[in-house]
């Protein structure tokens, strides 16, 4: 029991709980939010030009091919421009850190993937779980190769026959799987509206927080683990 202003005694008040176990964290900052905007929509924009490229009703539809090879080609290598101005942050440093850092939580993560275990505590995550990273590391890999490959078919005169032809082999293949995980990768922020709100507005529920994100040190939070993983 907790005493009242000007009580000379305890008082059968009960003190409430403190609200911050349901309130908002801070879990991106602009500087983020904005690099990956600005990436993901160059990245849809290619995406849908290379559409209009190689289906032929989407490209009979659109018409001007001169003009959509080029959005292609300049949206294809301004892809990383973003990350690479966004480095100038600490913030946009730090997360990128926490990417390609694996650690033994991250593999109980992913053995817990295949048998679908979802109890509590079965996928302990930083910041970042062990899928998100798995998907960075592969997409900015990916870019990377997409971004030689079309140079070598933009700038004929770089390369011979052969390295052009293995080239456009890679771009079409790598192409097509890009558009597989990405497209899974929008599904699960779908299915997970916190996580959409975090990426919208850079805040979190602290719930969700220490639900899906356990060794994830959230800021301003004494409570938390002694890791920022």
């Amino acid at each position: 029991m907790t005493s009242t202003p000007g009580s000379a005694g305890p008082t059968a008040v009960t003190t409430p709980p403190r609200p911050e176990a349901d309130g908002l964290v801070r879990r991106f900052g602009r500087p983020v939010r904005w690099v990956h905007r600005t990436t993901a929509a160059l990245m849809l924009l290619c995406v849908a030009t290379a559409g209009c490229l190689y289906v032929p009703q989407l490209a009979e539809l659109v018409g001007r091919r001169h003009l959509v090879v080029t959005v292609h080609e300049w949206s294809g290598l301004l892809i990383p421009v973003p990350l690479l101005a966004g480095l100038f942050s600490r913030a946009v440093r730090g997360d990128v850190s926490r990417l390609n850092r694996f650690g033994p939580h991250d593999r109980k993560w992913l053995r817990a993937v295949r048998p679908r275990d979802h109890r509590p505590g079965s996928r302990p995550a930083g910041k970042f779980n062990a899928g998100q990273k798995l998907y960075a590391a592969w997409i900015a890999g990916a870019v990377l190769v997409m971004a030689g490959t079309g140079l070598l078919m933009w700038f004929t005169g770089l390369a011979p026959l052969m390295w052009r032809t293995s080239a456009t082999f890679v771009h079409d293949w790598l192409a097509l799987a890009i558009g597989i995980v990405l497209g899974g990768h929008i599904a699960m922020a779908y299915a997970d509206p916190e996580a959409r709100r975090g990426m919208r507005t850079g805040s979190v529920g602290r719930r969700w927080a220490r639900r899906e994100h356990a060794l994830w040190r959230i800021p301003a939070d004494p409570a938390g683990p002694p890791e920022d993983r």
